[in-house]
């Protein structure tokens, strides 16, 4: 369902990603994993056309959309969730969620799919009029993956999805992951948090300073002395 082919991107001199090769299927968890800084994010953003690629190449549904918009990778089903959220603070949470449905272009079932959403994440169904700045971290983050849904994603780009949260929120959030893919949704989640990623991922890549180093089975991986001792500090 997507595909980067030897992605390369800088900011100015500086190269951060090195001929990145990577791949996500239909109702697959792919985990990207690395320390602060190695390029997960700039993966994600060049993918949601947010990041402008130097070469290589982005492959959605088998067509290339490396030179497309954004709003035109969103409005064929490719969604970030960004890194620190970056919902609508002074908006209430059920207007945060109609915001994912702007670029949408039909819009008759809006309230079938705030009704979803609210049974996946019945805390916003309480808060719903509430204002979302007022709300936990771990609220805002369902509400942000809330917001993303809204735009019926066929693939779902989570970047640091755990950042700041505590473990009881974080696991909650690994099962929610884990439920979108076998509802058919594809997920590639960008995390510095290597224990959540990979126990709810099935494939994963180590990226180090741009480059994929490793890749495979997320649990076979898990278990390799490189990746206990690099991210799991066992």
């Amino acid at each position: 369902m997507l595909e980067l082919k030897n992605l390369n991107v800088s900011y100015g001199k500086q190269k951060v990603l090195r001929d990145v090769n990577l791949s996500l299927q239909e109702g697959e968890v792919v985990t990207l994993i690395g320390s602060n800084a190695a390029g997960k994010s700039t993966t994600l953003r060049t993918v949601a056309g947010l990041k402008k690629a130097e070469s290589g190449k982005i492959e959605f549904g088998g067509a290339d959309i490396s030179a497309l918009p954004t709003v035109e990778r969103v409005q064929s089903g490719l969604v970030l969730v960004p890194e620190g959220r970056q919902i609508f603070p002074r908006l209430a949470v059920h207007e945060n969620l109609l915001m994912g449905a702007y670029h949408r272009p039909d819009r008759n079932d809006l309230d079938n799919d705030l009704e979803r959403i609210f049974l996946m994440f019945p805390r916003l169904k309480e808060r719903r009029v509430q204002l979302a700045g007022s709300m936990s971290g771990g609220e805002q983050q369902m509400l942000a993956i809330g917001r993303g849904l809204m735009s019926r994603p066929k693939v779902m780009l989570l970047d640091e999805p755990t950042l700041g949260l505590a473990p009881i929120i974080i696991e909650e959030l690994g099962s929610i992951i884990r439920n979108l893919a076998r509802e058919g949704l594809a997920v590639l989640l960008a995390e510095q948090n290597a224990m959540m990623a990979l126990g709810c991922a099935d494939r994963a890549y180590i990226l180090q300073s741009g480059s994929i180093v490793m890749k495979g089975d997320a649990k076979q991986l898990s278990e390799t002395a490189e990746v206990k001792q690099m991210y799991l500090g066992t």
